[in-house]
Protein backbone atom coordinates (compact mmCIF):
# COMPACT_ATOMS: atom_id res chain seq x y z
CA UNK A 1 0.00 0.00 0.00
CA UNK A 2 1.27 3.16 -0.75
CA UNK A 3 1.87 5.65 1.89
CA UNK A 4 1.68 8.83 -0.18
CA UNK A 5 -2.00 8.27 -0.29
CA UNK A 6 -4.78 8.69 2.07
CA UNK A 7 -4.78 5.43 4.33
CA UNK A 8 -8.50 4.55 4.69
CA UNK A 9 -11.13 2.37 7.14
CA UNK A 10 -10.81 -0.64 4.50
CA UNK A 11 -7.33 -0.19 4.37
CA UNK A 12 -6.77 -1.02 7.97
CA UNK A 13 -9.97 -3.56 8.10
CA UNK A 14 -7.61 -5.34 5.18
CA UNK A 15 -4.19 -5.24 6.70
CA UNK A 16 -5.91 -6.42 10.38
CA UNK A 17 -8.29 -9.07 8.52
CA UNK A 18 -11.05 -7.19 10.06
CA UNK A 19 -14.12 -5.28 8.99
CA UNK A 20 -14.59 -1.67 8.30
CA UNK A 21 -17.50 -1.64 10.58
CA UNK A 22 -15.30 -3.22 13.38
CA UNK A 23 -12.36 -1.10 12.70
CA UNK A 24 -14.29 2.27 12.80
CA UNK A 25 -15.99 0.82 16.58
CA UNK A 26 -12.45 0.44 17.56
CA UNK A 27 -11.35 3.62 16.39
CA UNK A 28 -14.51 5.30 18.58
CA UNK A 29 -14.19 2.32 21.52
CA UNK A 30 -16.89 0.95 21.70
CA UNK A 31 -17.34 -1.17 24.46
CA UNK A 32 -18.12 -4.38 21.80
CA UNK A 33 -14.80 -4.39 20.55
CA UNK A 34 -12.23 -5.64 22.74
CA UNK A 35 -9.50 -3.81 24.25
CA UNK A 36 -6.41 -5.95 22.38
CA UNK A 37 -8.44 -5.05 18.94
CA UNK A 38 -9.15 -1.31 19.96
CA UNK A 39 -5.18 -1.30 20.48
CA UNK A 40 -4.64 -2.58 17.58
CA UNK A 41 -6.23 -0.54 15.29
CA UNK A 42 -5.35 2.66 17.13
CA UNK A 43 -1.41 1.75 16.69
CA UNK A 44 -1.97 0.88 12.87
CA UNK A 45 -4.04 4.11 12.64
CA UNK A 46 -1.28 6.55 14.18
CA UNK A 47 1.60 4.44 12.52
CA UNK A 48 0.14 5.08 9.30
CA UNK A 49 -1.19 8.36 9.76
CA UNK A 50 -4.65 7.75 9.48
CA UNK A 51 -7.21 10.94 9.16
CA UNK A 52 -10.92 10.29 9.35
CA UNK A 53 -13.14 11.35 6.70
CA UNK A 54 -14.67 14.05 8.84
CA UNK A 55 -17.09 15.10 5.36
CA UNK A 56 -18.41 11.89 4.25
CA UNK A 57 -19.24 10.43 8.35
CA UNK A 58 -21.35 14.19 8.10
CA UNK A 59 -22.62 13.56 4.85
CA UNK A 60 -24.17 10.51 6.14
CA UNK A 61 -25.66 11.98 8.81
CA UNK A 62 -26.99 14.33 6.64
CA UNK A 63 -24.87 17.36 8.11
CA UNK A 64 -21.55 18.72 6.88
CA UNK A 65 -20.58 20.98 9.65
CA UNK A 66 -20.00 23.29 6.74
CA UNK A 67 -21.16 26.92 7.04
CA UNK A 68 -22.00 28.67 3.82
CA UNK A 69 -20.97 33.15 4.32
CA UNK A 70 -21.96 34.89 1.11
CA UNK A 71 -20.52 38.91 0.93
CA UNK A 72 -20.95 41.28 -1.28
CA UNK A 73 -17.15 41.68 -1.21
CA UNK A 74 -13.94 40.28 0.23
CA UNK A 75 -11.25 42.83 0.30
CA UNK A 76 -13.60 45.38 1.75
CA UNK A 77 -12.77 46.39 5.57
CA UNK A 78 -16.12 45.97 6.79
CA UNK A 79 -16.45 42.42 5.57
CA UNK A 80 -13.09 41.33 6.08
CA UNK A 81 -14.19 41.48 9.92
CA UNK A 82 -17.01 40.35 9.63
CA UNK A 83 -15.63 36.89 8.11
CA UNK A 84 -13.45 37.17 11.02
CA UNK A 85 -16.05 37.58 13.09
CA UNK A 86 -17.99 34.46 11.29
CA UNK A 87 -15.03 31.78 10.96
CA UNK A 88 -14.04 32.63 14.30
CA UNK A 89 -17.17 31.85 16.02
CA UNK A 90 -18.00 28.65 13.55
CA UNK A 91 -14.55 27.28 14.61
CA UNK A 92 -15.37 27.87 18.35
CA UNK A 93 -18.58 25.59 17.46
CA UNK A 94 -17.09 22.92 15.43
CA UNK A 95 -18.09 24.09 11.98
CA UNK A 96 -16.05 25.43 9.08
CA UNK A 97 -16.96 28.44 6.62
CA UNK A 98 -17.21 28.30 2.75
CA UNK A 99 -16.38 32.32 1.74
CA UNK A 100 -18.14 33.27 -1.50
CA UNK A 101 -18.58 36.68 -3.04
CA UNK A 102 -21.40 38.13 -5.31
CA UNK A 103 -19.74 41.00 -6.44
CA UNK A 104 -22.83 42.82 -5.44
CA UNK A 105 -24.88 41.42 -7.83
CA UNK A 106 -27.93 39.32 -8.14
CA UNK A 107 -26.52 37.35 -10.73
CA UNK A 108 -23.57 36.52 -8.50
CA UNK A 109 -25.41 35.92 -5.59
CA UNK A 110 -27.29 33.43 -6.75
CA UNK A 111 -24.50 31.53 -8.53
CA UNK A 112 -22.68 31.85 -4.74
CA UNK A 113 -26.02 30.69 -3.06
CA UNK A 114 -26.35 28.25 -5.48
CA UNK A 115 -23.38 26.45 -5.37
CA UNK A 116 -22.86 26.27 -1.54
CA UNK A 117 -26.56 24.37 -1.28
CA UNK A 118 -25.40 22.17 -3.56
CA UNK A 119 -22.30 21.48 -1.87
CA UNK A 120 -24.47 20.91 1.32
CA UNK A 121 -23.31 23.48 3.82
CA UNK A 122 -25.79 23.56 7.14
CA UNK A 123 -27.06 27.16 6.77
CA UNK A 124 -25.63 30.31 5.37
CA UNK A 125 -25.16 33.45 6.66
CA UNK A 126 -25.36 36.48 4.32
CA UNK A 127 -25.04 40.06 3.42
CA UNK A 128 -27.58 40.46 0.30
CA UNK A 129 -26.44 42.39 -2.86
CA UNK A 130 -27.26 46.02 -4.09
CA UNK A 131 -29.81 43.95 -6.37
CA UNK A 132 -31.36 41.31 -4.54
CA UNK A 133 -35.46 42.55 -4.57
CA UNK A 134 -36.29 39.33 -4.91
CA UNK A 135 -35.02 36.15 -2.92
CA UNK A 136 -36.30 32.77 -4.43
CA UNK A 137 -32.55 31.36 -4.27
CA UNK A 138 -32.34 32.22 -0.52
CA UNK A 139 -35.66 30.52 -0.01
CA UNK A 140 -34.38 27.36 -1.86
CA UNK A 141 -32.11 27.16 1.66
CA UNK A 142 -35.28 27.07 3.46
CA UNK A 143 -37.42 24.94 1.87
CA UNK A 144 -34.27 22.34 2.37
CA UNK A 145 -34.83 22.76 6.13
CA UNK A 146 -31.65 24.99 5.87
CA UNK A 147 -31.58 28.13 8.03
CA UNK A 148 -29.92 31.87 7.18
CA UNK A 149 -29.18 34.54 9.00
CA UNK A 150 -28.54 37.70 7.18
CA UNK A 151 -26.38 40.63 8.30
CA UNK A 152 -25.72 44.27 7.24
CA UNK A 153 -27.79 44.56 3.78
CA UNK A 154 -31.30 42.54 4.20
CA UNK A 155 -34.19 41.67 2.80
CA UNK A 156 -37.76 41.61 3.61
CA UNK A 157 -38.65 39.07 0.88
CA UNK A 158 -37.82 36.01 3.35
CA UNK A 159 -38.48 35.80 6.62
CA UNK A 160 -34.96 35.06 8.55
CA UNK A 161 -33.07 36.39 11.69
CA UNK A 162 -31.68 39.64 10.89
CA UNK A 163 -28.36 41.45 12.40
CA UNK A 164 -28.04 44.77 11.02
CA UNK A 165 -26.69 48.25 13.01
CA UNK A 166 -28.92 50.78 13.52
CA UNK A 167 -28.13 53.21 10.21
CA UNK A 168 -30.45 55.74 11.16
CA UNK A 169 -28.76 56.72 14.55
CA UNK A 170 -25.17 55.99 13.31
CA UNK A 171 -26.00 58.66 10.44
CA UNK A 172 -28.14 60.93 12.97
CA UNK A 173 -24.94 61.54 15.12
CA UNK A 174 -22.70 61.79 12.39
CA UNK A 175 -24.29 64.69 10.66
CA UNK A 176 -25.45 65.77 14.72
CA UNK A 177 -21.30 66.19 15.07
CA UNK A 178 -20.79 67.99 12.04
CA UNK A 179 -23.52 70.68 12.76
CA UNK A 180 -22.04 71.14 16.52
CA UNK A 181 -18.93 71.62 14.73
CA UNK A 182 -20.05 74.66 13.18
CA UNK A 183 -20.62 73.10 9.66
CA UNK A 184 -24.62 73.83 8.39
CA UNK A 185 -24.49 73.28 4.63
CA UNK A 186 -24.57 69.66 4.06
CA UNK A 187 -24.49 67.30 1.66
CA UNK A 188 -24.95 63.50 1.21
CA UNK A 189 -23.47 61.17 -0.55
CA UNK A 190 -25.85 58.24 -0.52
CA UNK A 191 -26.52 54.79 -1.15
CA UNK A 192 -29.26 53.13 -3.50
CA UNK A 193 -32.22 54.16 -1.73
CA UNK A 194 -34.42 51.12 -1.99
CA UNK A 195 -31.12 48.90 -0.24
CA UNK A 196 -32.31 49.43 3.85
CA UNK A 197 -29.26 50.22 4.97
CA UNK A 198 -28.70 52.92 2.66
CA UNK A 199 -32.29 54.13 3.32
CA UNK A 200 -31.53 54.32 7.25
CA UNK A 201 -28.49 56.47 7.05
CA UNK A 202 -30.23 58.67 4.63
CA UNK A 203 -33.15 59.32 7.02
CA UNK A 204 -30.93 59.70 9.87
CA UNK A 205 -29.06 62.00 7.86
CA UNK A 206 -32.67 64.56 7.21
CA UNK A 207 -33.54 63.96 10.74
CA UNK A 208 -30.67 65.52 12.03
CA UNK A 209 -30.98 68.57 9.53
CA UNK A 210 -34.65 68.96 10.51
CA UNK A 211 -33.88 68.34 14.05
CA UNK A 212 -31.31 71.51 14.09
CA UNK A 213 -33.12 73.72 11.98
CA UNK A 214 -31.01 73.00 8.97
CA UNK A 215 -31.51 73.29 5.71
CA UNK A 216 -32.71 70.18 3.04
CA UNK A 217 -31.70 70.71 -0.63
CA UNK A 218 -32.46 68.18 -2.65
CA UNK A 219 -29.11 68.97 -5.45
CA UNK A 220 -26.96 68.10 -2.20
CA UNK A 221 -27.93 64.45 -2.05
CA UNK A 222 -25.94 62.32 -4.43
CA UNK A 223 -26.83 58.54 -4.99
CA UNK A 224 -24.14 56.33 -5.47
CA UNK A 225 -24.89 52.94 -7.13
CA UNK A 226 -22.35 50.69 -6.84
CA UNK A 227 -20.75 52.73 -3.69
CA UNK A 228 -17.20 53.46 -5.11
CA UNK A 229 -14.47 55.99 -4.51
CA UNK A 230 -14.84 57.06 -8.01
CA UNK A 231 -18.37 57.79 -7.18
CA UNK A 232 -17.02 59.54 -4.14
CA UNK A 233 -14.63 61.77 -6.63
CA UNK A 234 -17.20 62.63 -9.35
CA UNK A 235 -20.20 63.46 -7.03
CA UNK A 236 -18.10 65.72 -4.58
CA UNK A 237 -16.95 67.53 -7.51
CA UNK A 238 -20.09 68.08 -9.21
CA UNK A 239 -20.81 69.44 -5.57
CA UNK A 240 -18.20 71.87 -5.45
CA UNK A 241 -18.60 73.43 -8.69
CA UNK A 242 -21.99 74.28 -8.24
CA UNK A 243 -23.50 77.08 -7.79
CA UNK A 244 -24.17 76.97 -3.57
CA UNK A 245 -21.71 73.81 -2.83
CA UNK A 246 -22.23 72.24 0.72
CA UNK A 247 -19.11 73.11 3.75
CA UNK A 248 -19.97 68.96 4.62
CA UNK A 249 -19.87 65.84 3.02
CA UNK A 250 -21.34 62.96 5.24
CA UNK A 251 -20.64 59.74 3.23
CA UNK A 252 -22.55 56.35 2.86
CA UNK A 253 -19.00 54.65 3.58
CA UNK A 254 -15.49 55.19 4.18
CA UNK A 255 -14.64 54.30 0.42
CA UNK A 256 -16.90 56.75 -1.03
CA UNK A 257 -15.31 59.20 1.51
CA UNK A 258 -12.11 58.41 0.36
CA UNK A 259 -12.89 59.43 -2.92
CA UNK A 260 -14.14 62.76 -1.78
CA UNK A 261 -11.25 63.41 0.24
CA UNK A 262 -9.17 62.80 -2.90
CA UNK A 263 -11.02 65.32 -4.88
CA UNK A 264 -10.77 68.01 -2.47
CA UNK A 265 -7.34 67.95 -1.40
CA UNK A 266 -6.73 67.60 -5.21
CA UNK A 267 -8.83 70.97 -5.96
CA UNK A 268 -7.29 73.12 -3.19
CA UNK A 269 -9.50 72.63 -0.26
CA UNK A 270 -8.58 72.68 3.25
CA UNK A 271 -10.06 69.01 5.05
CA UNK A 272 -11.66 70.53 7.94
CA UNK A 273 -11.46 74.35 8.10
CA UNK A 274 -13.17 74.98 4.29
CA UNK A 275 -15.11 71.66 3.95
CA UNK A 276 -16.28 68.72 6.33
CA UNK A 277 -16.08 65.51 5.85
CA UNK A 278 -17.50 61.65 7.57
CA UNK A 279 -17.63 58.71 6.22
CA UNK A 280 -19.46 55.50 7.67
CA UNK A 281 -18.17 52.32 8.38
CA UNK A 282 -14.78 53.24 9.96
CA UNK A 283 -12.06 51.79 7.91
CA UNK A 284 -8.44 50.64 9.43
CA UNK A 285 -7.17 53.07 6.10
CA UNK A 286 -9.10 56.15 7.59
CA UNK A 287 -7.28 56.22 10.70
CA UNK A 288 -4.14 56.95 8.59
CA UNK A 289 -5.05 59.15 6.01
CA UNK A 290 -4.18 62.80 5.95
CA UNK A 291 -5.99 64.51 7.54
CA UNK A 292 -7.53 61.40 9.06
CA UNK A 293 -11.29 60.44 8.40
CA UNK A 294 -14.13 60.71 10.97
CA UNK A 295 -16.54 58.00 10.71
CA UNK A 296 -19.02 55.63 12.72
CA UNK A 297 -17.82 52.01 13.68
CA UNK A 298 -20.50 49.39 12.49
CA UNK A 299 -18.59 46.84 14.68
CA UNK A 300 -18.44 44.09 12.30
CA UNK A 301 -16.56 41.21 13.64
CA UNK A 302 -19.38 41.26 16.81
CA UNK A 303 -22.07 41.55 13.94
CA UNK A 304 -20.26 38.43 12.07
CA UNK A 305 -20.00 37.31 15.75
CA UNK A 306 -23.84 37.62 16.22
CA UNK A 307 -25.34 36.18 13.28
CA UNK A 308 -23.18 32.71 13.57
CA UNK A 309 -24.55 32.33 17.12
CA UNK A 310 -28.01 32.66 15.78
CA UNK A 311 -27.28 30.18 12.85
CA UNK A 312 -25.40 27.76 14.91
CA UNK A 313 -28.44 27.67 17.76
CA UNK A 314 -31.35 26.94 14.42
CA UNK A 315 -28.74 24.31 12.80
CA UNK A 316 -28.44 22.61 16.35
CA UNK A 317 -31.93 22.88 17.38
CA UNK A 318 -33.47 22.14 13.50
CA UNK A 319 -35.15 24.93 12.52
CA UNK A 320 -34.50 27.37 9.92
CA UNK A 321 -36.00 30.50 12.48
CA UNK A 322 -38.49 32.99 12.08
CA UNK A 323 -38.25 36.87 11.26
CA UNK A 324 -36.40 38.43 13.81
CA UNK A 325 -34.09 41.72 13.97
CA UNK A 326 -30.82 41.89 16.24
CA UNK A 327 -30.41 45.52 16.28
CA UNK A 328 -26.72 46.43 17.30
CA UNK A 329 -25.01 50.13 17.90
CA UNK A 330 -22.73 52.70 16.17
CA UNK A 331 -20.14 53.99 17.55
CA UNK A 332 -19.30 57.41 16.47
CA UNK A 333 -15.64 57.73 15.79
CA UNK A 334 -14.32 61.58 15.70
CA UNK A 335 -11.19 62.51 13.79
CA UNK A 336 -9.77 65.21 12.07
CA UNK A 337 -12.20 65.52 9.14
CA UNK A 338 -14.90 67.14 11.44
CA UNK A 339 -13.01 69.08 13.30
CA UNK A 340 -14.60 72.41 15.08
CA UNK A 341 -14.50 75.03 12.08
CA UNK A 342 -12.59 78.39 12.66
Amino acid sequence: MSEKRRVTLKDIALALNLSPSTVSRALNGYHSISEETIRQVKEYAEKHNYVPNTLAVNFRKNRTSLIGLVVPHIVHHFFSTTISGVIETAKKHGYHVLVSQSGDVKDGEIFACRTLLGIGVDGLVISVSNETFEAEHLQDFLDEGKPIVQFDKVTDHILSPKVVVDDFEGAYEAVKNLIYNGYRKIAHLSGRLEVKNAQGRYQGYRKALEDHGLEYREEWVKGCWDILEQEGYDFTKELMESPNPPDAIFCITDLVALGAMKYLKSAGYDVPRQVGLMGFSNWMLSEYISPNLSSVDQHGFEMGRKATEMLIDLIKNHEVGEEQLVEMKTELIVRQSSQKRD
